[in-house]
């Protein structure tokens, strides 16, 4: 578990929260608004890319995602939950690399944890992140 008080999401005592934001949605936005925001991306507070590579095709992806930084770290928020195709070949492959506030990280031992209390989120995204129903993030490690 990681060193914050989230909890993992494992077992049945965890009932999953589905995010708002459907699978319609999350296709609109990466055939369309993806396309757009990923020059914003790497740049803006609150976002950032998560570069990564596809489990099957080994071809490399890059997604815009919000994330926002730990003690040891980083979490994404999970706003198309943990069944989006990058969240899985993140988990897959072990690792990624991020780009944001053009920087970038290689980071490392990704681990789902479920937060209904949004921590290490600032209070402006806590609040839209708690309206679209998103609890679901992935924290990772920085590679050392």
């Amino acid at each position: 578990m990681s060193a914050h008080s989230a909890k993992p999401r494992s077992g049945p005592s965890v009932a999953p929260h589905a995010p708002r934001l459907g699978r319609r949605v999350a296709r609109f936005n990466r055939a369309v608004t993806n396309k757009v925001s990923i020059h914003l991306a790497g740049v803006l507070p609150g976002m950032g890319i998560v570069i990564h590579v596809g489990r099957r095709t080994r071809t490399v992806y890059r997604t815009p995602v919000n994330v926002f930084r730990t003690k040891d770290g980083f979490r994404i928020a999970l706003t198309y939950g943990r069944d989006s195709e990058w969240v899985q070949n993140a988990l897959s492959h072990g690792a990624v690399r991020l780009v944001t506030r053009r920087r970038q990280y290689e980071l490392t031992d990704p681990e789902v944890v479920t937060d209904e209390h949004r921590q290490h989120i600032p209070q402006p995204f806590r609040a839209v992140l708690r309206l679209l129903a998103v609890s679901d993030f992935l924290d990772f490690r920085r590679a050392a």
